[in-house]
């Protein structure tokens, strides 16, 4: 009996159990054709998109940047293509053995390798080699290792290098301009990368491009005012002087006086923009953002802002002896070499007068010697639209002190740039109209009328005796006239002016007659000896002006001179050289004449001795 119970009540829990089982099973069917309702009916749209994430994706399509050119259609700038490899950490760590195939094709480590994966093992993504030849590049994808890809990108090239580098600056890993026209026309270079959908395998390989969802458009191309012959030109013998003349740098700006196009502009020490690696002062564009006091090259806009106030005629007459003149109490400026006695308005530039200048300068309110001169561009940005560019010092009159027109007036006291020395020597030479400075061929904008067109054309006049017959002889260019004008400015140190230290500068126009340019020479600390603009920065002017005048065909303006010279059998020579400088190195070569000039001169007492001055300030 007790044996039968004990099977019923076996039967009855199996039963039971295969009940329970059932129903399990039941609700578990029921659970999934639900959920299977609910993916297909109600919630497809979500599940089809993450079906579709794991083949179809969105992948970028590369585009170049626009190429830069020269005003000649030179390329200057130009994106060439290039592969970067990529890797699925996920994909490549799932086959460690693979990792030092792919280390010894990328040169790279194993460990190191190891390591770069380990640490974004929870990524998707990871730039193993950015922009590579591309015959590499497909030569490691090739290897079939899992997780690795290729994809394409533009890499920017400079075929002049070093001597546009400056000028153009350099693009990052990611072809975004970082310095110079490079960033400043970042927008206009860049472009817009395309987008595709692609179908991918489960190895990831595209299998199928299915749909364009957006074209790449391709960067748009910038063409320069720079030719790149000048520029090269330029390059070439700034970098002689500074070998020649033991210098720290230097800066050169060649500038189209009627357009205010920037032809050439050239810094030393320079960098390579094809292979830029850390940061460096060599990158600066020094003749854009750096500033110098002008020297003697402030003489001529002294002279312009007098006569357009009309304290002076070219005829004013201006007593400079005895040769030295205190100023308050601090210090004594003097002529070098000598008492230049009474001059008129021109010899104070062809002689070079501190003296001279500093006396006109007092025949003028200080606000009217202020605002001609801001009016010429010194104190404000040239807006050239380079970036960085410097506006320079130029202090109001309310912050002058008793010695600051006087210093200004021969060029200390207030600090400009290589460019807008160019700037305001253009405004010179093109009639008194300040023009905008460009780099863009083309890219013009409305000149103010800054200065009466006779004063402009005066003071032009004034200055061609600087080369004819002043300290810039070696400036002269045969079969044309030359205006110009030297400085040699102290460099400012620590507590005041470093004696040894100084900027030679030559600013000058060429044809005289109708100028076609505008050009600005700093050299920066020469120590070879020699140190004054006339003898370091002039030559420079000439050798430059030289061939850039060949180079665009500009007319002589001097006949008379190159068939004299042809005559004497001295063609293809430049201007005759200069007196030796004084063998005591004191001559300053931007006063340095011949002993008479009696058209500058007018009677005048002898001078006394000169007493030692408290404070000698040099051109």
């Amino acid at each position: 009996m007790k044996a039968g119970r004990n099977r019923t009540r076996n039967q009855f829990n199996l039963r039971g159990r295969l009940m329970l089982v059932g129903v399990a099973l039941g609700l578990c069917s029921v659970t999934l054709i639900g959920r299977a309702a609910y993916v297909q009916l109600v919630n497809s749209d979500f599940y089809q998109r993450q079906g579709e994430a794991r083949y179809l994706r969105e992948l970028p399509i590369a585009t170049s940047r626009g190429m830069i050119t020269d005003r000649n259609g030179e390329p200057l700038a130009v994106s060439t293509p290039v592969e970067s490899i990529w890797v699925n950490p996920q994909e490549l760590l799932r086959v460690p053995d693979r990792i030092p195939q792919l280390a010894a094709a990328l040169e790279l480590p194993a460990d190191e390798l190891t390591t770069r994966l380990s640490q974004k093992a929870d990524k998707e993504f990871m730039y193993l080699r950015r922009r590579i030849n591309p015959d590499k590049a497909h030569q490691i994808v090739a290897l079939g290792i899992p997780g690795v890809f290729s994809q394409r990108e533009f890499r920017r090239f400079y075929p002049q290098g070093e001597a546009m580098a400056h000028v153009l600056g350099f693009t990052n890993i990611d072809d975004r301009g970082q310095e110079g026209l490079e960033l400043a026309f970042d927008d206009w270079l860049r472009g817009k990368p395309g987008i595709k959908k692609v179908i991918r395998d489960r190895k990831g390989a595209i299998v199928e491009s299915i749909d364009l969802v957006r074209p790449a458009e391709p960067g748009k191309d910038l063409t320069l005012s720079i030719d790149r012959r000048i520029q090269f030109l330029a390059y070439k013998e700034l970098r002689n002087a500074l070998v020649e003349n033991k210098a720290a740098g230097g800066s050169i700006v060649v500038m189209d006086v009627a357009t205010g196009e920037i032809l050439a502009m050239v810094n030393l020490p320079t960098y390579n923009s094809n292979s830029v690696s850390g940061a460096s002062d060599a990158r600066r564009n020094r003749a854009v953002t750096d500033l110098v006091e002008p020297g003697s090259t402030m003489k001529p806009l002294t002279i312009a802002s007098a006569l357009k106030a009309g304290v002076v005629t070219p005829n004013t007459t201006v007593d400079t002896n005895p040769g030295y003149m205190a100023v308050g109490r601090r210090f004594v400026i003097r002529d070098v070499p000598r008492n230049n006695g009474v001059l008129n308005v021109t010899g104070v530039i062809t002689r070079s007068s501190n003296i001279g200048a500093a006396k006109i300068a007092a025949m003028m309110p200080d606000q009217t010697f202020y605002d001609t001169v801001h009016s010429f561009g010194y104190g404000s940005v040239p807006r050239s639209g380079f970036p960085g560019e410097s506006a320079g010092v130029l202090r109001r009159p309310a912050n002058w002190d008793g010695a600051t027109k006087t210093t200004m007036s021969y060029g200390y006291g207030l600090s400009v740039t290589p460019l807008q020395i160019a700037r305001a020597y253009s405004m010179l030479g093109n009639g008194g109209k300040l023009v905008t400075p460009s780099f863009v061929k083309g890219q013009h904008e409305p000149a103010p009328q800054v200065l009466d067109p006779s004063i402009a054309a005066e003071v032009v006049r004034m200055m061609e005796t600087v080369v004819t017959q002043g300290g810039a002889k070696q400036a002269g260019i045969l079969g044309y006239h030359v205006a110009g004008k030297t400085g040699t400015a102290r460099k400012a140190g620590v507590g005041g002016y470093d004696r040894g230290h100084y900027n030679a500068l030559f600013a000058g126009l060429v044809p005289a007659s109708n100028p076609r340019f505008a050009t600005v020479i700093v050299i920066n600390d020469p120590q070879a000896g020699k140190y004054y603009g006339g003898l370091v920065s002039a030559p420079v002017y000439h050798n430059v002006m030289e061939g850039a005048l060949r180079l665009m065909d500009v007319p002589p303006d001097d006949i008379q001179s190159w068939l004299a010279a042809q005559a004497a059998g001295k063609t293809g020579q430049g201007a005759p050289m200069p007196a030796a400088p004084d063998p005591a190195g004191t001559v300053d070569a931007a006063t340095e004449v011949d002993a008479a000039l009696p058209s500058l001169h007018a009677a005048a007492p002898p001078a006394p001795a000169q007493p030692a001055p408290l404070q000698e300030v040099r051109q």
